[in-house]
């Protein structure tokens, strides 16, 4: 029976775990976000033309007015019957319509990053490896190191600067050029396309650093071992050995990896979309924090959080299809 099958046992156990972990995230969210001083209203209580009553008749509209059990309660007793996570005050909209306007332009963003990440770091990665100690794996370490050592906030900002010396080379700020509606359906990819190059390397270039070293790092351990030397030994192609024997062995960690990334995808770049101007959810979440858009925030923590573990569950299963020695079973 398809119920009784390990992979489907697995999944089911995972979902349960996820509920409670869920559960909890939210209610530890919920209350860290109020030890916040003031709410989303300060700053229509200091405007003079607001009156008293109006601010009362918003703190019973948004349930400002009750403790922070009750608010919590009542919160997750609408997202548990009606998967309603409140309304957004800022916006009086519900916020998975909020979120939902937002979702597709990170969603291009981050997968834009992942794509040239995981296509220039793998190669590099590789290059590195099969050429241990020599120039090219040296000059291929200083890259990383340099990479590594520069945060997103370095990036983003020299990337800036880089684009006011090239101007109008690159465009800065926004997703679209202000003619983008007169253009034809080729020329609106195009015009995407070109704004999102200088956010896509902000984000690509911490994250490739990190990802080169970790593939040469896993593929020198895969390299030294004996079925490798055994393979070699029998007459095999060198192509063969790296690209069939040893690479499938090193890539298991890195899926790993990408089921993080994948988590990711959703959570946005708040350095990066900040910075561009870019319309995504980083830059929303960033903008809610700061006016106190109590459910609006609590809307988006779920979301990643969600999205967190789902990337683990499908990181775990894509093991264990890579890798029929990894049972589920097994896994914690």
């Amino acid at each position: 029976m398809v119920l009784t099958s390990e992979t489907t046992l697995y999944v089911l156990k995972r979902i349960l775990q996820a509920l409670l972990t869920l559960l909890l995230a939210s209610a530890f969210s919920f209350f860290i976000i109020q030890l916040a001083p003031g709410d989303f209203l300060d700053a229509q209580r200091q405007n003079p033309q607001i009156s008293p009553e109006t601010i009362q008749q918003f703190e019973e509209q948004f349930g400002l007015n009750k403790s922070i059990g009750e608010q919590y309660l009542r919160w997750l007793y609408q997202v548990v019957t009606k998967l309603n996570f409140g309304e957004s005050f800022a916006y009086q909209r519900p916020a998975v319509e909020v979120l939902a306007e937002r979702i597709p332009n990170t969603l291009l963003l981050s997968i834009a990053s992942i794509l040239v990440t995981w296509a220039i770091a793998i190669p590099l990665g590789i290059i590195g490896a099969i050429n241990h100690n020599k120039v090219a794996d040296r000059v291929l370490r200083v890259l990383s190191y340099i990479g590594q050592g520069f945060p997103a906030l370095i990036t983003g900002l020299l990337l800036l600067f880089f684009a006011q010396l090239t101007a109008p080379l690159f465009p800065v700020g926004g997703r679209t050029s202000i003619n983008h509606d007169d253009l034809t359906w080729l020329g609106k990819i195009l015009d995407i396309g070109w704004h999102m190059i200088l956010p896509t390397l902000a984000l690509s270039i911490t994250s490739f650093a990190g990802l080169q070293r970790l593939m040469r790092g896993q593929m020198l351990d895969v390299l030294r071992q004996d079925y490798i030397r055994t393979a070699r030994a029998k007459g095999l192609p060198e192509n063969r050995v790296i690209y069939t024997h040893a690479l499938r062995n090193a890539i298991n960690p890195l899926i790993t990896l990408l089921g993080f990334e994948f988590a990711s995808l959703l959570s946005g770049a708040f350095i990066t979309e900040y910075f561009f101007g870019w319309p995504g959810l980083g830059r929303l979440t960033l903008q809610a924090v700061q006016s106190q858009d109590l459910y609006l925030i609590m809307a988006s923590l779920m979301m990643g959080a969600t999205m967190l573990i789902i990337g683990n569950l499908l990181a775990d299963l894509a093991l264990s299809f890579v890798d029929p020695r990894i049972k589920l079973s097994k896994m914690n």
